[in-house]
This record gives structure tokens, C-alpha cells and sequence, in this order.
């Protein structure tokens, strides 16, 4: 907190040193000045949120439809040669990695075309666990399990040598990638329904799906999930419109296997990192999906949103008060975002 305290009160003297130069009357709710800047904030915010909101029911309701009319018309023909399910799991607890390893075998299991899970985990226990399910469900030929150890320094290196071991595969130019997180639970058809996108849109790296959460809090938290996650499902839909979704949510996302297989963008996870005047060069222990989505933006690809494939994530509230709670989660979601920006 003291660290800080240098850098806000920088930030507090240039804010007072702006607000020096407005006109006296524009802190006085009497003086005109004083409703025209509310007024200006106010249609800014609100038509920002009017323009997303129609943009996202043209997409829902209008663009996606043909799209996935498109996809179901092209059948076979658009699906991928091959599919790897990469997980990441660290301190997960056992049930919440059974779910999530179970969804996983059955979705591979119901693939047309040979899948790969990919387990980069650290402890024991969890491959212990995950090849006590894979024997209970004994699943077909044409799924294959890959366990990957790692050292627990973080997730961005749990990726990075899980994108290394799909590489070793030399996987072909059609393959994809589902990046899943430890406490993301696949939603029956997931996969099926995300991978014709890829061929009937060349220029399509990776995409996204809908979201919904098993909350583990009080009532007014998983309200407030929610509500987050209908605000997260309306601006994806806005978004995709443009092919540009603007984060590539690092609960399930689905990439070209060429992409995860480049070293510049296994780079780009593993390495992100922000050198910045006053603080020095630190590395990002978070964010990874933000730099997923900037990795490929450099590169040249185009993101979407499959509104109607969907994941349901095990949220664990940090904090038993909503108040605290909500604000680290916060805290935590526009930090990412805000680090990225800074490294761009």
C-alpha cells in the first residue's frame, strides 16, 4: 500500500489540476454548467450501452442464425481433422476436477474425429484422479490422454508447456485447440457446435463461447454472476459483429492448432510482461487470456462468439462478504485488462 501511495498521489494532483480549469459554476448543481457535464456523461454512457445492446440483437438474432444455418448445411465437411482439449488444473478440489475431466472425456468421446485431452497439471493427485476416471469410463479408440507435469510457477506456464506437447504432435493445419480451465465444465455439444466456424471462416483464429456459473456464495453473489455474465453474453454478441470479441475468456476458448503451436505466440502467453517507467519489468502472472487475444490480434486473425455453445464455470467467491468479494473480483477482471492495455 505504500508502494502506491507515490503513484496515486500523482494521479490526485493531475485530476485537481484538471478540475482547476473548469469554471467555477461547474460544481454547483444550481449552475447550468453544472447538469450539461452530468447530461454529456450520461448520453455518452447510456447510448455506448444502446449502441451494444441493438448491435448485439442483430448479431443474435439475424447474423448468427445464418451462420449456423450455414454450418448445419455443410455437415461433415467443415469438421476439423483433429481436436485437443488442453486443461490446466492447479488446487482445484477433487469434485470440481472430477466434473470438469469427466465433461471433458465424454465430449471427446462423442467427437467424430479423433481428440487428445491434454492434462498439464502439477500434483499427483490430480493425475492420479484423472486416470482413475479415464479407466471408469473407458472411453473409445479414438480418444487418446496426454498427462503433462509441470512446476507450479503459474498458469501461463502450465499453457506454454501444454502448447509445447500438442506441437511435438505436428498436429495438421486443420486441427483446434480448446483451452479449458480446471473449474470450466463442458457443456454437451461444446465442441461440435464451435469447430465448423473455423473452415466456413478463414480468417477466424479463435472464438469464444456463451457462459454460464454454479455459484458456491449467497444468494445476492450468484445474482450478481448473473448479471455479469448476461453483460458478458451481450457485449460478445455486439462484438462478434465486428469480428473482434475483446477478450478470448481463458475459461474455454478454441484456437487454430497452427496458432498454439507457433512459438511467437506460445512467447506471447508464457513471457507477457510490462516494462514500465516508475515500477521497472515485471512479468504478468495473470491475464492470459488477455494476451491470447492480443498474440492474435497482432498476428492478423479475426476472434467470434458461438452464442448457443456454452461452459458452465465453479465460481468460489474470495471473500464471504458480497461487498469484498464483488470488489477483488473487480479488482481482479479490470486489472487484467487494465496490464494489457499498459503492455500494448
Amino acid at each position: 500500500m505504500l508502494g502506491a501511495f507515490p503513484g496515486w498521489l500523482l494521479f490526485l494532483g493531475a485530476l485537481a489540476a484538471l478540475a482547476a480549469t473548469l469554471p467555477s459554476g461547474a460544481f454547483h448543481p444550481e449552475h447550468a454548467a453544472f447538469w450539461f457535464t452530468l447530461g454529456v456523461i450520461g448520453i455518452w454512457r447510456y447510448s455506448l450501452g444502446a449502441v451494444h445492446f441493438l448491435r448485439g440483437l442483430y448479431f443474435l438474432k439475424v447474423v448468427f442464425p445464418r451462420a449456423r444455418s450455414r454450418a448445419d448445411a455443410a455437415g461433415p465437411d467443415v469438421a476439423p481433422s483433429q481436436v485437443y482439449l488442453l486443461i490446466t488444473s492447479f488446487r482445484i478440489d477433487a469434485a470440481t476436477t472430477a466434473a470438469v475431466y469427466r465433461a471433458a472425456i465424454r465430449e471427446a468421446s462423442a467427437s467424430r474425429v479423433p481428440a487428445t485431452i491434454v492434462a498439464s497439471i502439477v500434483e499427483m493427485a490430480d493425475e492420479q484422479l484423472i486416470k482413475l476416471l479415464w479407466e471408469t469410463m473407458t472411453p473409445p479408440a479414438h480418444v487418446q490422454l496426454r498427462i503433462v507435469r509441470v512446476a507450479g510457477t503459474g498458469k501461463r506456464d502450465a499453457l506454454a508447456q501444454g502448447f509445447r506437447a500438442i506441437s511435438r504432435d505436428v498436429p495438421a493445419e486443420d486441427a483446434l485447440v480448446a483451452v479449458i480451465d480446471g473449474d470450466t465444465v463442458l457443456d454437451p455439444g461444446v465442441i461440435e457446435r464451435t469447430s465448423p466456424f473455423f473452415k466456413l471462416q478463414p480468417r477466424l483464429g479463435a472464438l469464444t463461447t456463451n457462459e454460464f456459473c454454479e455459484v458456491h456464495g449467497s444468494a445476492v453473489m450468484r445474482e450478481w454472476h448473473r448479471l455479469r455474465f448476461a453483460q458478458r453474453h451481450l457485449n460478445m454478441c455486439s462484438m462478434a459483429l465486428s469480428h473482434r470479441v475483446l477478450t478470448l475468456t481463458g475459461r474455454m476458448s478454441i484456437f487454430r492448432a497452427c496458432i498454439v503451436t507457433n512459438p511467437e505466440f506460445i512467447r506471447d502467453v508464457q513471457e507477457d510482461a510490462l516494462d514500465h517507467w516508475r515500477l521497472g519489468y515485471f512479468r504478468f502472472l495473470t491475464g492470459d487470456d488477455k494476451s491470447s487475444w492480443y498474440s492474435l490480434m497482432r498476428l492478423g486473425w479475426d476472434t467470434w462468439y458461438v452464442p448457443d455453445a456454452s461452459i458452465t464455470t465453479v465460481e468460489h467467491p474470495p471473500d464471504r462478504s458480497f461487498v469484498r468479494a464483488s470488489r477483488k473480483l473487480m479488482f481482479r477482471w479490470y486489472g487484467n485488462s487494465l496490464s494489457t492495455a499498459a503492455a500494448e
